[in-house]
């Protein structure tokens, strides 16, 4: 968990070409824990206290620390799945040992492909955290699917592009109604309400799909969306009862599917 103060032109593609004044945005970085009784898994893993100070980003809370006032040990971690590879998303990801990591195969192969190395590009990522993907890739232990994969019963995690080449979004059904972590396909409520896409991308026609799914989904299933880095999530949900105090939200709980209840079943027998 952590922020950084900026302004609007920092944050939303070609900005002036709104017509408006530029003024103050705020940026926060989150990550994410679905878990019931018999599993939990982690959506991205938010940024390393080194790549946060090399950008000037403000780490509020470490991922280590956010599982420890949680009673979560990293190594009960099943499955972790990373949205996409800028630091901010995949910076703790060695906290993880035992877990099986997913991540869309185009986006794991543009950042081990030379063009990731161009500054517009290269600037979002740490080549130290690339290479344990790597790692994870050789140790048999890096989910790369194509489309979409589901790591667990009631969770798709699914491919759309747009920011990066393979971006992915996270689908769950939750006791509060289907949700979707967006990630990064959407930062900032903002986007989907005045179609403003953000600074960084590798495909226009890709991000502005991506906002009309979403606005779809929103009205045909009333799903809730959750973007990337809106300080608003932690407003628009309910604070965690936890020591973590309003650095955390909870949004309804993950339901024990009939194959967990299956499975759970006959381990007691």
């Amino acid at each position: 968990m952590g922020t950084r103060a900026t302004k609007r032109s920092d944050v939303f593609l070609n900005y002036h070409l709104y017509g408006e004044p530029d003024g103050p945005a705020k940026v926060d970085y989150f990550f994410w824990i679905l878990r019931n009784q018999h599993r939990t898994v982690i959506v991205d893993t938010g940024f390393s206290p080194r790549a946060g100070l090399k950008r000037d980003r403000e780490l509020l809370l470490h991922p280590r620390q956010a599982l420890m006032e949680l009673s979560i040990e990293p190594d009960d971690v099943n499955d972790v799945i990373l949205t996409h590879g800028h630091y901010d998303h995949i910076g703790n990801a060695d906290l993880f040992p035992q877990a099986t990591f997913h991540m869309a195969e185009a986006e794991y192969r543009f950042w081990n492909s030379p063009t990731a190395a161009h500054t517009q590009f290269s600037h979002y990522a740490e080549e130290v955290e690339i290479g344990y993907l790597r790692q994870r890739h050789h140790a048999g232990k890096l989910n790369l699917f194509r489309g979409q994969c589901s790591p667990a019963p009631g969770l798709e995690v699914v491919e759309v592009g747009g920011h990066t080449p393979g971006q992915a979004m996270v689908r769950l059904q939750t006791t509060a109604g289907p949700v979707i972590l967006a990630s990064d396909a959407v930062h900032f409520y903002e986007e989907l309400e005045r179609d403003m896409p953000f600074i960084a991308i590798s495909s226009l026609p890709e991000m502005y799909d991506v906002f009309l799914h979403l606005r779809d989904q929103a009205r045909a299933a009333n799903a809730i969306i959750v973007p990337g880095h809106d300080p608003d999530v932690l407003h628009r949900f309910t604070p965690h009862e936890s020591a973590l105090g309003g650095n955390a939200v909870t949004i309804g709980d993950l339901p024990v599917s009939r194959e967990e209840k299956e499975h759970h079943a006959s381990d007691q027998i």
